[in-house]
């Protein structure tokens, strides 16, 4: 019997050390599976748990005015994000979540996306970015477990909607969408850090460590003049509301060194209170819209005959039909003006003499020089989505054309190509690009990229250009852009505006313009006034001289640049007299 019990509690025994080892080699066996073969993979699990990569913004590069001014800034404002707690249920997060939404006013889409996010079991959630730091002190006293603040950069514009469309705007990120925002916006944004946010094992407590930190943005220093931008911006915005006019756009810059001194749209919008959506009114009309330009193109007409010697000063062209019929196609001046010399026809903007004056030039000759004046291509201002304009190759051209090119029309331009225009009269029949960006930080952006200067026409030929231009505006149709004791020259435009519905010429809706250069002994400032379907008089001289005077007037007071001793209107006039004949 003995020897029977023993033998059972052997095996007993037997079969008990077996499984005991047996649970030994299978807990060996896990613990080499999971200390060896499955370690890196547990251990990112582990970390994706409890920490968090997190990008560090950089602090983005201010831009500054001529003059330091600052026009962009970004400040430190604080955003709001939530961590689900360990083991706690849908409805616990979105309670939570929701008391912060209702604080901080959150729209009831916003919430609908919060809500959606904690369904997918997101870790970290956005509830709101870069608030006021009075309603982060408000999410701060509330002490709800999971929610946590990090302070971020905002942009700030501290002059509000002070060159809105050269400025541009960024996203929520920081990121340039539009203007100099964008198309600087690797310069400006700088390097993107990383932080670690780690969290303990039930997700309570929160701390944030640099792993690399991240590279600020450089400064941008541009070429407006943030006194001249208001005076733009006001004059035009009064006579877009007087005229009752769909849009108006002013460019003012530096002839000789293409620095762009200020751009002005209207409508236009506060950067820091976008409107919605924001791309409504984010078109840059003085570099993205394109139109006919009318009889500011003249002064390519004029420009090409003299160029090519094609008429002389002494010629006189016979305009006292008040129409001419070419390739089958009626032309009408504004008024009956007789017999008008070469200089006359373009000092009264007779549209019959200029085109018996492009007739005189020819097909060849005039596409020619509009292309020397770059039409057709851009201008390369630094300003993002510049329109080239349209230009019709010299094959594409009918037998009506020369008479259409002639007087501004089946051709598209830009305000800036038509400003450009005047700035190489102004440099002598020397193309000097336009651009906004005057420095990197400090470095001279000559020093970046410098550009050759190409030549549109001789230096004789943009001389004679300027004294006839001297003439429009102190005998013809320029006269209303006159100021006592200053030089000034230009030229007019009213263009009927195109439908492109129903392919044809509007006679109810028009574009007035007029672009021109104020010197003293040197060109001082070019400028354009482009006023688009004004109602009521709708005259580039009724509409937009005037415009361009008063602007030209606050200018001339701002840089203290005094009148002439002599009425420069009279030698103005006797010069264009002499050049005439008359």
């Amino acid at each position: 019997m003995k020897s029977y019990h023993q033998k059972k509690t052997k095996k007993r025994t037997y079969f008990l050390a077996f499984f005991f080892i047996l649970w030994l080699g299978v807990l060996a066996l896990r613990l080499v599976q999971l200390q060896v073969i499955d370690h890196v993979k547990l251990k990112a699990e582990a970390i994706q748990q409890n920490q968090k990569i997190q990008k560090i913004e950089p602090k983005r590069g201010s831009i500054f005015d001529r003059n330091m001014t600052i026009l962009a800034r970004s400040v430190p404002r604080y955003s709001v994000f939530f961590h689900p707690l360990e083991n706690e249920s849908h409805s616990e997060q979105w309670s939570r979540a929701k008391k912060i939404g209702q604080t901080l006013r959150l729209s009831s889409s916003k919430l609908s996306t919060i809500r959606a996010k904690i369904n997918k079991d997101d870790n970290f959630i956005w509830l709101a970015r870069k608030i006021e730091e009075q309603k982060a002190t408000q999410v701060l006293n509330m002490n709800i477990n999971g929610i946590f603040l990090m302070e971020e950069n905002k942009r700030f514009y501290p002059q509000g909607n002070r060159a809105a469309h050269v400025l541009g705007r960024v996203d929520i990120d920081e990121i340039g969408v539009s203007g100099i925002e964008y198309k600087y916006n690797t310069i400006l944004q700088g390097i993107e850090g990383e932080g670690l946010i780690l969290r303990d094992a039930k997700r309570r407590r929160y701390s944030f460590e640099t792993l690399k930190p991240p590279v600020d943005g450089k400064d941008l220093v541009l070429t407006l003049d943030e006194t001249i931008q208001y005076i733009a911006e006001k004059e035009l915005k009064n006579a877009v509301l007087q005229s009752q006019a769909e849009w108006g756009t002013v460019i003012i810059s530096e002839p000789s060194t293409g620095d762009i001194l200020a751009l002005a749209n209207y409508p236009t919008y506060d950067l820091n209170h976008l409107p919605n959506p924001p791309t409504r009114l984010d078109r840059n009309k003085a570099v993205h819209h394109t139109y006919d330009p009318g009889s500011t193109f003249k002064i390519i007409t004029l420009s090409a005959a003299l160029e090519n010697k094609s008429v002389g000063f002494e010629e006189t062209f016979d305009c006292t039909q008040g129409y001419v019929v070419y390739a089958g196609n009626t032309f009408w001046d504004h008024e009956r003006l007789g017999i008008l010399s070469f200089p006359e026809v373009f000092i009264h903007s007779s549209n019959v003499g200029t085109i018996f004056i492009g007739q005189r030039v020819g097909d060849e000759n005039l596409c020619r020089t509009i292309k020397q004046f770059g039409f057709g291509q851009r201008t390369g201002i630094d300003l993002p989505a510049e329109e080239r304009g349209l230009l019709n190759p010299l094959e594409r051209w009918t037998k009506i054309s020369v008479a259409s090119h002639s007087i501004g029309y089946e051709i598209s331009v830009t305000p800036i190509q038509m400003l450009q225009t005047l700035n190489i009269i102004a440099n002598q029949g020397v193309i000097v690009p336009p651009r906004a960006v005057k420095k990197i930080h400090d470095t001279e952006m000559e020093a970046l990229s410098p550009l050759p200067y190409k030549k549109a026409i001789s230096e004789e030929t943009a001389a004679n250009v300027r004294n006839i231009l001297l003439g429009v505006v102190a005998s013809g149709t320029g006269v209303t852009a006159q100021i006592p004791g200053y030089a000034i020259y230009g030229k007019t435009g009213t263009a009927q505006k195109y439908d492109r519905k129903t392919k044809q010429y509007l006679t109810t809706a028009h574009i007035a313009s007029f672009a021109g250069v104020v010197e003293n002994d040197r060109p001082l400032f070019s400028m354009i006034v482009v006023i688009d379907d004004p109602k009521g008089h709708y005259y580039g001289s009724q509409v937009a001289a005037p415009v361009f005077r008063e602007i030209a007037k606050k200018i001339l007071r701002y840089l203290c640049v005094p009148p002439a001793k002599k009425s420069l209107d009279t030698l103005i006039a006797s010069k264009a007299g002499k050049q005439s004949n008359e």
